[in-house]
């Protein structure tokens, strides 16, 4: 493997700004804007739109789909067509 074209390696901070959430990692992102973490340490920061905190599948507010009414919505339109 040739070590000089492998990416950097190293711990990144990202951060949800929708949530007010960040973590920190590692990565081989990159970014110009740094942040000083709760160790002391500054750290590379990159913004992202949507993390775990604000993704409504773990949040929990995700839209519930009605099956049971989209059958009843499918009967009354078909109804005893389709039957042999």
């Amino acid at each position: 493997m040739q070590q000089d074209k492998q990416p950097a390696y190293g711990p990144v901070v990202f951060r949800d700004r929708s949530a007010g959430y960040a973590f920190l990692t590692r990565s081989t992102a990159v970014s110009e804007e740094t942040i000083e973490w709760d160790d002391g340490e500054t750290y590379p920061v990159v913004d992202v739109e949507i993390s775990s905190e604000s993704h409504p599948f773990y949040t929990g507010k995700a839209r519930v789909v009605d099956a049971e009414g989209q059958v009843a919505k499918f009967e009354k339109r078909y109804g005893e067509q389709g039957k042999s």
